[in-house]
């Protein structure tokens, strides 16, 4: 079983929710609802995984808050 991170935002333009996971080349994708968007990127992971492992140029860390006075 494999287990991924995406970074997920929502564009107020199209509406639509895009996301990626962070190092993996090519693991980009989008969808009209998180489901759709969550679907959409197992597929294009499993699609990436035929080629075989991903070889990561960055590690996921986390998120911060930046706040300004």
């Amino acid at each position: 079983m494999y287990t991924y991170t995406a970074v997920v935002e929502h564009c107020r333009d199209t509406g639509l929710y895009v996301g990626y996971i962070p190092g993996f080349a090519g693991a980009h994708s989008q969808g009209e609802s998180l489901d759709e968007l969550n679907n959409n990127l197992k597929e294009v992971v499993q699609m990436l995984l035929e080629d075989g492992e991903p070889q990561f140029e960055t590690e996921f860390v986390g998120t911060q808050t930046v706040m300004l006075n």
